[in-house]
């Protein structure tokens, strides 16, 4: 008799908030679906008002396919994080640097106004049609995980994947109460610093992977936030184009082997310690995500913001030009 309570009592928690685990650090869209409520969705993403527009889809004349043609609506239920809001600015050694991890407070703060709670797995959901838009989600799991948040995962295709396989969305906003997640202090490990860049540059202290496109990495173009062209010395470069394949118009992410012969044909290394880095610490997510939790080289860290903050500083730059 005490064995069949023990079974029940299992059996019922099983379904409970919070008890179900995560199966790594992407999940699909499938194990999504399953377990919907025993997670918190939380969509990321720039264009607000693409969450209360409904998809476009069109008929491939030659097939008959419905094809997906603008990502619209969310997951039914799922909270937004606004991607403008997760990065703050700083004043680093008198200098003021944009596009830097928010204070433990603020960030704190921006997680419980979007109504995320403790105890309960986070999955993040980028729109999933472009490069761009599925890093600001992992730099969202990059912050989560800064201020101590394990139970976090991405959304494998995110909102593109979800809808070109004709599942449910909303277009009404998910009414929410303040959350409760609380961040613990920022765990170093996870963050480099510029004198952390300039001896890794300098030595062998680490590899530096610089996750911008190569016309910048060369130094044949800038962003305007950034005050010269090149690269930091010494970096490997790894770019966008790598990070994701296009599946149905979805941005997948590869298997963890394929990222090692990826990142080993660009001569980097993928279990050495390892700084990434972009323009703003944004594209440098992706990178860090693909070595640290895909690939699984925990020594990994992302250089909070990159060329912005470098070029600010007036260290040097290499490049073509």
């Amino acid at each position: 008799m005490k064995l069949s309570i023990v079974c029940i009592t299992a059996v019922l928690g099983m379904g409970s908030a919070g008890a179900v685990e995560l199966p790594g650090p992407v999940v699909d869209t499938a194990w999504l679906a399953m377990h919907k409520n025993e997670v918190q969705i939380v969509d990321v993403r720039s264009d607000l008002d693409s969450l209360k527009a409904a998809p476009k889809f069109e008929t491939d004349k030659k097939t008959g396919k419905r094809v997906l043609v603008d990502v619209g609506g969310h997951i039914p239920d799922s909270l937004t994080v606004d991607f403008s809001t997760i990065r703050a600015d700083q004043t680093i050694n008198g200098l003021k640097v944009k596009y830097m991890l928010p204070s433990k407070e603020s960030f704190q703060h921006l997680v419980q106004e979007a109504g995320i709670r403790s105890g309960k797995p986070v999955v993040l959901v980028a729109v999933g049609r472009d490069v761009s838009d599925v890093d600001e989600a992992l730099r969202m799991y990059w912050e989560l995980k800064v201020y101590g948040d394990d139970h976090v995962a991405v959304l494998d295709g995110g909102m593109a994947a979800w809808l070109g396989e004709g599942r449910e969305f909303s277009i009404i906003p998910t009414a929410h109460s303040t959350g409760d997640w609380m961040a613990k202090d920022a765990r170093a490990s996870l963050v480099a610093s510029s004198d952390e860049v300039a001896n890794a540059s300098s030595g062998t202290t680490a590899q530096l992977v610089d996750a911008r496109n190569q016309s910048q990495y060369f130094g044949l173009s800038k962003k305007d936030n950034v005050l010269a062209f090149g690269h930091i010395a010494g970096a490997k470069s790894y770019a966008p184009e790598l990070l994701l394949r296009n599946q149905d118009g979805a941005l997948k992410f590869y298997p963890a082997n394929t990222y090692r012969n990826l990142l080993a044909g660009e001569e980097i290394k993928p279990d050495a310690p390892t700084i990434t880095y972009c323009n703003t610490g944004h594209l440098a997510s992706g990178a860090w995500f693909v070595m640290s939790e895909i690939v699984g080289d925990h020594s990994v860290k992302l250089y909070d913001g990159s060329m912005h903050l470098w070029t600010n500083e007036k260290r040097p730059v290499a490049g073509v030009l």
